[in-house]
Protein backbone atom coordinates (compact mmCIF):
# COMPACT_ATOMS: atom_id res chain seq x y z
CA UNK A 1 0.00 0.00 0.00
CA UNK A 2 2.87 2.68 0.80
CA UNK A 3 4.55 1.45 -2.31
CA UNK A 4 0.99 2.65 -4.45
CA UNK A 5 0.69 5.64 -2.77
CA UNK A 6 4.22 6.69 -3.29
CA UNK A 7 2.76 6.57 -6.69
CA UNK A 8 -0.32 8.27 -6.45
CA UNK A 9 0.64 11.42 -3.81
CA UNK A 10 3.41 12.95 -6.88
CA UNK A 11 0.67 12.38 -9.54
CA UNK A 12 -1.69 14.10 -7.49
CA UNK A 13 0.26 16.79 -6.81
CA UNK A 14 0.88 17.53 -10.53
CA UNK A 15 -2.72 17.30 -11.08
CA UNK A 16 -3.80 20.03 -9.08
CA UNK A 17 -2.17 22.75 -11.30
CA UNK A 18 -3.08 21.72 -14.17
CA UNK A 19 -6.54 21.24 -13.27
CA UNK A 20 -6.31 25.06 -12.48
CA UNK A 21 -4.88 25.71 -15.50
CA UNK A 22 -7.64 23.94 -17.48
CA UNK A 23 -10.32 25.41 -15.69
CA UNK A 24 -8.38 29.01 -15.86
CA UNK A 25 -8.24 28.78 -19.55
CA UNK A 26 -12.02 27.72 -19.84
CA UNK A 27 -13.02 30.69 -17.65
CA UNK A 28 -12.55 33.47 -20.66
CA UNK A 29 -10.71 34.28 -23.50
CA UNK A 30 -8.70 36.77 -21.81
CA UNK A 31 -7.69 34.18 -19.56
CA UNK A 32 -6.73 31.30 -22.02
CA UNK A 33 -4.82 33.60 -24.09
CA UNK A 34 -2.49 34.28 -20.72
CA UNK A 35 -2.50 30.78 -19.95
CA UNK A 36 -1.10 29.23 -23.24
CA UNK A 37 1.09 32.16 -23.56
CA UNK A 38 2.66 30.82 -20.24
CA UNK A 39 2.31 27.33 -21.31
CA UNK A 40 4.08 28.28 -24.60
CA UNK A 41 7.08 30.18 -23.59
CA UNK A 42 7.79 27.71 -20.34
CA UNK A 43 7.38 24.42 -23.38
CA UNK A 44 10.08 26.61 -24.84
CA UNK A 45 12.28 27.40 -21.73
CA UNK A 46 11.80 23.77 -20.95
CA UNK A 47 12.96 22.61 -24.75
CA UNK A 48 16.15 25.30 -24.43
CA UNK A 49 17.87 23.16 -21.44
CA UNK A 50 16.89 19.83 -23.47
CA UNK A 51 19.09 21.29 -26.22
CA UNK A 52 22.24 22.29 -24.51
CA UNK A 53 21.70 18.51 -23.14
CA UNK A 54 21.30 17.11 -26.74
CA UNK A 55 23.80 19.06 -28.17
CA UNK A 56 26.55 17.75 -26.11
CA UNK A 57 25.45 14.28 -26.20
CA UNK A 58 25.00 14.27 -29.61
CA UNK A 59 27.90 16.07 -30.43
CA UNK A 60 29.89 12.98 -28.61
CA UNK A 61 28.68 10.95 -30.93
CA UNK A 62 28.75 12.89 -34.03
CA UNK A 63 25.25 13.50 -34.42
CA UNK A 64 25.90 17.49 -33.97
CA UNK A 65 23.43 18.08 -36.73
CA UNK A 66 20.64 16.17 -36.09
CA UNK A 67 19.87 18.22 -32.98
CA UNK A 68 17.59 21.21 -34.49
CA UNK A 69 15.50 17.93 -35.78
CA UNK A 70 15.47 16.12 -32.43
CA UNK A 71 14.70 19.06 -30.44
CA UNK A 72 12.06 20.41 -32.54
CA UNK A 73 10.08 16.96 -32.58
CA UNK A 74 10.54 17.47 -28.94
CA UNK A 75 8.98 20.57 -28.60
CA UNK A 76 6.16 19.78 -31.24
CA UNK A 77 4.88 17.66 -29.28
CA UNK A 78 4.95 18.94 -25.81
CA UNK A 79 3.38 22.39 -26.86
CA UNK A 80 0.88 21.29 -29.59
CA UNK A 81 -0.75 19.55 -26.42
CA UNK A 82 -0.25 22.75 -24.24
CA UNK A 83 -1.81 24.99 -26.92
CA UNK A 84 -4.24 22.36 -28.06
CA UNK A 85 -2.51 23.16 -31.74
CA UNK A 86 -2.52 20.61 -34.28
CA UNK A 87 -0.59 20.73 -37.80
CA UNK A 88 -1.31 19.25 -41.31
CA UNK A 89 1.58 19.09 -43.53
CA UNK A 90 1.54 18.42 -47.33
CA UNK A 91 4.69 17.76 -49.38
CA UNK A 92 6.76 16.93 -46.73
CA UNK A 93 8.89 14.57 -48.83
CA UNK A 94 10.50 17.62 -50.60
CA UNK A 95 11.94 18.63 -47.18
CA UNK A 96 14.82 15.93 -47.64
CA UNK A 97 15.94 17.69 -50.49
CA UNK A 98 19.56 18.11 -49.34
CA UNK A 99 21.99 20.04 -49.41
CA UNK A 100 19.07 23.05 -49.95
CA UNK A 101 17.90 26.58 -48.23
CA UNK A 102 14.79 26.25 -46.61
CA UNK A 103 12.44 29.62 -46.72
CA UNK A 104 9.68 29.79 -44.69
CA UNK A 105 6.95 32.93 -44.04
CA UNK A 106 7.29 34.69 -40.40
CA UNK A 107 3.79 35.53 -39.00
CA UNK A 108 5.04 35.37 -35.09
CA UNK A 109 6.81 33.14 -32.31
CA UNK A 110 3.88 31.06 -32.73
CA UNK A 111 5.88 29.65 -36.57
CA UNK A 112 8.73 28.06 -33.67
CA UNK A 113 5.51 25.99 -33.51
CA UNK A 114 5.72 24.99 -37.35
CA UNK A 115 8.81 24.87 -37.24
CA UNK A 116 8.79 21.89 -34.70
CA UNK A 117 6.32 19.77 -36.99
CA UNK A 118 8.21 20.03 -39.96
CA UNK A 119 12.38 20.78 -39.60
CA UNK A 120 14.10 18.00 -41.47
CA UNK A 121 17.45 16.22 -40.50
CA UNK A 122 20.66 17.38 -40.96
CA UNK A 123 19.97 21.10 -41.17
CA UNK A 124 20.39 24.60 -39.02
CA UNK A 125 18.90 27.81 -38.99
CA UNK A 126 19.96 31.16 -39.31
CA UNK A 127 19.18 33.33 -36.29
CA UNK A 128 20.24 37.14 -35.46
CA UNK A 129 23.75 37.83 -33.54
CA UNK A 130 21.67 39.06 -30.61
CA UNK A 131 19.97 35.37 -29.83
CA UNK A 132 23.35 33.75 -29.32
CA UNK A 133 23.38 35.23 -25.82
CA UNK A 134 20.21 34.42 -24.72
CA UNK A 135 20.75 32.37 -21.73
CA UNK A 136 20.37 28.66 -22.59
CA UNK A 137 18.49 29.26 -25.99
CA UNK A 138 21.71 30.40 -27.19
CA UNK A 139 24.28 27.81 -26.10
CA UNK A 140 21.84 25.24 -27.56
CA UNK A 141 21.43 27.07 -30.94
CA UNK A 142 25.42 27.30 -30.95
CA UNK A 143 26.08 23.86 -29.74
CA UNK A 144 24.00 22.90 -32.60
CA UNK A 145 25.34 24.62 -35.50
CA UNK A 146 23.27 27.97 -35.96
CA UNK A 147 24.74 30.33 -38.30
CA UNK A 148 24.27 33.59 -36.24
CA UNK A 149 24.25 37.05 -38.69
CA UNK A 150 24.96 40.53 -37.43
CA UNK A 151 22.07 42.90 -38.37
CA UNK A 152 23.68 45.53 -37.64
CA UNK A 153 26.96 44.79 -39.64
CA UNK A 154 26.25 44.88 -43.47
CA UNK A 155 29.87 43.50 -44.11
CA UNK A 156 29.82 40.73 -41.71
CA UNK A 157 26.56 39.95 -42.63
CA UNK A 158 27.21 39.41 -45.98
CA UNK A 159 30.73 37.12 -45.01
CA UNK A 160 28.58 35.04 -42.96
CA UNK A 161 25.88 34.51 -45.63
CA UNK A 162 28.84 33.80 -48.18
CA UNK A 163 30.27 31.29 -45.53
CA UNK A 164 26.62 29.76 -44.88
CA UNK A 165 26.79 28.33 -48.46
CA UNK A 166 29.65 26.96 -48.42
CA UNK A 167 29.06 24.92 -45.10
CA UNK A 168 25.98 23.56 -46.28
CA UNK A 169 28.15 22.03 -49.22
CA UNK A 170 30.80 20.78 -46.99
CA UNK A 171 28.07 18.95 -44.56
CA UNK A 172 25.83 18.11 -47.16
CA UNK A 173 22.91 19.80 -44.89
CA UNK A 174 20.25 22.64 -45.16
CA UNK A 175 19.46 25.78 -43.80
CA UNK A 176 16.69 27.17 -42.64
CA UNK A 177 15.74 31.05 -42.85
CA UNK A 178 12.83 33.74 -43.20
CA UNK A 179 13.33 35.68 -45.81
CA UNK A 180 11.10 38.57 -44.95
CA UNK A 181 13.70 39.74 -41.95
CA UNK A 182 11.26 40.24 -39.35
CA UNK A 183 7.17 39.55 -38.11
CA UNK A 184 4.17 39.64 -40.89
CA UNK A 185 1.19 39.03 -38.64
CA UNK A 186 -1.80 40.28 -40.36
CA UNK A 187 -5.65 39.55 -40.61
CA UNK A 188 -5.31 38.80 -44.46
CA UNK A 189 -3.00 36.39 -46.43
CA UNK A 190 0.33 38.30 -47.30
CA UNK A 191 3.59 38.69 -46.97
CA UNK A 192 6.48 40.85 -46.34
CA UNK A 193 8.68 41.90 -49.17
CA UNK A 194 11.77 39.40 -48.99
CA UNK A 195 15.22 39.93 -48.54
CA UNK A 196 17.82 38.92 -51.20
CA UNK A 197 20.62 37.24 -48.81
CA UNK A 198 18.41 33.40 -48.91
CA UNK A 199 18.58 33.53 -52.58
CA UNK A 200 22.09 34.75 -52.85
CA UNK A 201 22.96 32.20 -50.21
CA UNK A 202 21.07 29.33 -52.48
CA UNK A 203 22.62 31.09 -56.03
CA UNK A 204 26.22 30.85 -54.69
CA UNK A 205 26.33 27.52 -53.45
CA UNK A 206 24.10 26.47 -56.33
CA UNK A 207 21.58 24.59 -54.38
CA UNK A 208 17.65 24.29 -54.40
CA UNK A 209 15.28 26.64 -52.59
CA UNK A 210 12.79 24.58 -50.90
CA UNK A 211 9.44 27.04 -50.09
CA UNK A 212 7.42 26.40 -46.80
CA UNK A 213 4.33 28.02 -46.25
CA UNK A 214 2.29 27.90 -43.64
CA UNK A 215 -0.93 29.17 -43.49
CA UNK A 216 -2.44 32.51 -41.83
CA UNK A 217 -3.36 31.62 -38.25
CA UNK A 218 -4.53 35.44 -36.89
CA UNK A 219 -7.89 33.62 -36.31
CA UNK A 220 -6.14 31.04 -33.79
CA UNK A 221 -3.46 33.60 -32.56
CA UNK A 222 -2.98 37.62 -31.59
CA UNK A 223 -3.01 39.73 -29.17
CA UNK A 224 -5.78 38.47 -26.64
CA UNK A 225 -6.63 35.50 -28.63
CA UNK A 226 -5.09 32.18 -28.23
CA UNK A 227 -7.29 29.21 -29.63
CA UNK A 228 -7.45 25.64 -30.59
CA UNK A 229 -7.28 24.53 -34.18
CA UNK A 230 -5.59 23.12 -37.28
CA UNK A 231 -2.92 24.57 -38.79
CA UNK A 232 -1.94 23.52 -42.49
CA UNK A 233 1.47 23.89 -43.74
CA UNK A 234 2.48 23.38 -47.42
CA UNK A 235 5.98 22.16 -48.69
CA UNK A 236 6.74 23.24 -52.33
CA UNK A 237 8.99 21.47 -54.72
CA UNK A 238 12.39 22.26 -54.84
CA UNK A 239 13.57 25.56 -56.97
CA UNK A 240 16.68 24.86 -58.30
CA UNK A 241 19.49 27.64 -58.44
CA UNK A 242 21.67 26.07 -60.69
CA UNK A 243 23.96 28.49 -63.66
CA UNK A 244 21.81 31.76 -62.10
CA UNK A 245 24.31 34.61 -61.10
CA UNK A 246 23.84 37.05 -58.22
CA UNK A 247 22.48 39.70 -61.07
CA UNK A 248 19.49 37.05 -60.95
CA UNK A 249 18.63 36.90 -57.11
CA UNK A 250 16.10 40.09 -56.91
CA UNK A 251 14.13 38.24 -59.73
CA UNK A 252 14.05 35.28 -58.21
CA UNK A 253 13.05 36.85 -55.18
CA UNK A 254 10.19 38.33 -57.21
CA UNK A 255 9.44 34.52 -58.29
CA UNK A 256 9.26 32.63 -54.99
CA UNK A 257 7.65 35.94 -52.95
CA UNK A 258 4.49 35.43 -55.38
CA UNK A 259 4.71 31.83 -55.75
CA UNK A 260 4.59 31.67 -51.93
CA UNK A 261 1.90 34.16 -51.65
CA UNK A 262 -0.36 32.86 -53.80
CA UNK A 263 -0.23 29.31 -52.17
CA UNK A 264 -0.83 31.20 -48.39
CA UNK A 265 -4.06 32.53 -49.90
CA UNK A 266 -5.15 29.02 -51.19
CA UNK A 267 -4.57 27.72 -47.63
CA UNK A 268 -5.51 29.97 -45.11
CA UNK A 269 -8.66 30.15 -43.80
CA UNK A 270 -11.01 33.41 -44.08
CA UNK A 271 -9.91 35.71 -41.29
CA UNK A 272 -12.19 35.81 -38.20
CA UNK A 273 -15.44 38.59 -39.22
CA UNK A 274 -14.45 41.11 -36.65
CA UNK A 275 -10.90 41.95 -38.46
CA UNK A 276 -12.23 42.11 -41.54
CA UNK A 277 -13.67 45.89 -42.33
CA UNK A 278 -16.84 46.70 -42.92
CA UNK A 279 -17.59 47.61 -46.94
CA UNK A 280 -18.25 51.57 -47.22
CA UNK A 281 -22.04 52.02 -47.90
CA UNK A 282 -22.57 52.14 -51.66
CA UNK A 283 -23.33 55.86 -53.04
CA UNK A 284 -27.72 55.78 -53.06
CA UNK A 285 -29.26 55.76 -56.66
CA UNK A 286 -31.79 57.98 -57.40
CA UNK A 287 -34.82 56.86 -59.62
CA UNK A 288 -34.27 57.24 -63.09
CA UNK A 289 -36.84 60.16 -64.46
CA UNK A 290 -38.74 59.06 -67.28
CA UNK A 291 -37.63 60.46 -71.07
CA UNK A 292 -40.43 62.90 -72.11
CA UNK A 293 -39.15 62.22 -75.43
CA UNK A 294 -39.85 58.83 -75.66
CA UNK A 295 -43.15 58.93 -73.29
CA UNK A 296 -44.73 60.93 -75.69
CA UNK A 297 -45.93 63.13 -73.38
CA UNK A 298 -44.91 67.06 -73.48
CA UNK A 299 -43.26 68.01 -70.75
CA UNK A 300 -42.00 71.30 -69.20
CA UNK A 301 -38.39 71.58 -69.21
CA UNK A 302 -36.63 69.80 -65.52
CA UNK A 303 -33.76 70.68 -64.33
CA UNK A 304 -30.85 68.59 -64.83
CA UNK A 305 -30.61 65.53 -62.56
CA UNK A 306 -26.81 65.03 -61.32
CA UNK A 307 -25.38 61.79 -62.15
CA UNK A 308 -25.21 58.87 -59.50
CA UNK A 309 -22.35 58.57 -58.06
CA UNK A 310 -20.28 55.03 -58.87
CA UNK A 311 -20.64 52.67 -56.41
CA UNK A 312 -17.47 52.65 -53.81
CA UNK A 313 -14.68 49.84 -53.21
CA UNK A 314 -15.09 48.28 -50.15
CA UNK A 315 -12.47 49.09 -47.43
CA UNK A 316 -11.11 45.19 -48.14
CA UNK A 317 -10.63 45.58 -51.21
CA UNK A 318 -8.63 48.68 -50.78
CA UNK A 319 -6.36 47.63 -48.34
CA UNK A 320 -5.69 44.55 -49.70
CA UNK A 321 -4.83 46.27 -52.92
CA UNK A 322 -2.68 48.75 -50.81
CA UNK A 323 -0.41 46.06 -49.45
CA UNK A 324 -0.38 44.00 -52.96
CA UNK A 325 1.23 47.55 -54.45
CA UNK A 326 3.33 48.62 -51.58
CA UNK A 327 4.28 44.92 -51.32
CA UNK A 328 5.51 44.73 -55.32
CA UNK A 329 6.77 48.43 -55.15
CA UNK A 330 8.98 47.87 -52.17
CA UNK A 331 10.25 44.67 -53.90
CA UNK A 332 10.79 46.21 -56.79
CA UNK A 333 12.69 49.06 -55.31
CA UNK A 334 15.15 47.28 -53.75
CA UNK A 335 15.99 45.76 -57.16
CA UNK A 336 16.70 48.49 -58.90
CA UNK A 337 18.81 49.73 -56.28
CA UNK A 338 20.72 46.57 -56.18
CA UNK A 339 23.97 46.11 -58.79
CA UNK A 340 24.76 43.02 -61.17
CA UNK A 341 27.94 43.04 -59.43
CA UNK A 342 28.69 39.36 -57.84
CA UNK A 343 29.36 41.49 -54.46
CA UNK A 344 26.10 41.37 -52.50
CA UNK A 345 24.75 44.78 -51.79
CA UNK A 346 25.62 47.00 -48.91
CA UNK A 347 22.73 49.02 -49.12
CA UNK A 348 21.08 49.27 -44.96
CA UNK A 349 17.36 49.39 -44.58
CA UNK A 350 15.83 52.03 -42.12
CA UNK A 351 12.66 51.63 -40.05
CA UNK A 352 12.40 47.92 -39.29
CA UNK A 353 10.70 47.16 -36.45
CA UNK A 354 13.38 45.15 -34.74
CA UNK A 355 16.12 48.33 -35.75
CA UNK A 356 18.30 48.70 -38.49
CA UNK A 357 18.91 45.74 -40.77
CA UNK A 358 20.42 45.68 -44.20
CA UNK A 359 19.40 44.45 -47.54
CA UNK A 360 20.74 41.26 -47.14
CA UNK A 361 19.29 40.66 -43.64
CA UNK A 362 17.78 37.43 -42.73
CA UNK A 363 16.77 36.30 -38.93
CA UNK A 364 14.90 34.14 -36.93
CA UNK A 365 12.73 36.01 -34.29
CA UNK A 366 11.98 33.49 -31.80
CA UNK A 367 10.03 35.73 -29.08
CA UNK A 368 7.87 38.84 -29.40
CA UNK A 369 4.05 38.67 -28.68
CA UNK A 370 2.16 40.43 -31.46
CA UNK A 371 1.80 43.49 -32.46
CA UNK A 372 -1.70 43.28 -33.74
Amino acid sequence: MSVLASFVKPLAYLSLPVFALHTLANASPVARYYVRIGLYLSTLGVCSVWGVICSIGMGLIGSRFDVFYVVARSFYHLASRAVDIRLVVEGEEYLETRPSVLIGNHQSMLDILYLGRIFPRRASIMAKKELQWSPLLGQFMTLAGAVFVDRGNNARAVRSLTAAGEIMKERNSSLWLFPEGTRSMRPHADMLPFKKGAFHTAIQAQVPIVPVVCENYYRLYRKGVFESGTLKVKVLPPIPTTGLTAADAGSLAIRVHDLMVETLREISAPPPPEATPKPAEPAVLSSPSPNPAQAGIPTPAAPSQPQPAPVAETEAEKAAEQVRTESRASTNASENSSTSSPTLSHRRVEGSENGTETEEDDGMVLVGRPSH
